[in-house]
């Protein structure tokens, strides 16, 4: 079924990859068993462009907590971190944040703390320790930069880091491609634009 809207077809997405059944509503239920009640006409079946998003006004009438943008995206997100990243994490020994802070020096090189703190989309305390960790391991290196008592915190990914990332992305992609490929072509240009209007707009 497509549901009108980038965003809800990313969610249908994650029923999909997450292999969960289309639960019957208790009204479909008991329509499909014991028929309209006398007098009444059967309700026609949902189609695929019953999206409550589609007619949405200012006020957000008629939305339901299930069908808010955040609580989908923390869903999906949920879902998918537990059905494709954590598996191929866990092969090389990294944890979940572990492997996001490496993905994330990799590919800048070098951070300062606050910096990186941000694009992981995760709290300081969760970053700070996930740094030890990857420090011990000698795959991060963490540096003080300045003279003040408040001196910057500066990361860096090492050359043991750069070679476990690299080993690491193979299965990191085919991992997103799998999930990215249950979607229909327009429907990946659709999620992929939908998305990124969406942060850009948060500023």
């Amino acid at each position: 079924m497509r549901q009108s809207g980038a965003l809800c077809a990313a969610w249908a997405l994650a029923l999909a990859y997450c292999g969960m059944p289309n639960t019957p509503q208790p009204e479909d239920f008991m329509t499909r068993h014991t028929g309209p009640a006398t007098g009444q006409q059967a309700q026609p079946p949902s189609t695929a462009d019953d999206s409550p998003w589609t007619d949405l006004d200012e006020a957000g009438s008629g939305l339901t907590v299930d069908n808010f943008l955040t609580t989908m995206l923390s869903q999906l997100i949920t879902r998918l971190r537990s059905t494709v990243t954590q598996p191929y994490a866990e092969q090389f020994g990294l944890t979940v944040p572990e492997w996001r802070i490496l993905a994330l020096l990799a590919h800048a090189r070098r951070l300062p703390f606050s910096e990186l703190v941000v694009q992981s989309t995760s709290d300081k305390a969760l970053v700070s320790r996930t740094l030890r960790l990857l420090e011990e391991r000698g795959l991060v290196l963490l540096e003080t930069e300045g003279n003040t008592p408040r001196k910057k915190l500066i990361c860096s990914v090492t050359d043991a880091g750069i070679a476990l990332h690299n080993e690491v992305m193979p299965l990191a992609r085919r991992g997103q491609a799998d999930v990215i490929r249950q979607l229909e072509p327009e429907e990946r240009r659709a999620v992929y634009l939908g998305l990124k209007k969406l942060l850009k707009g948060q500023g």
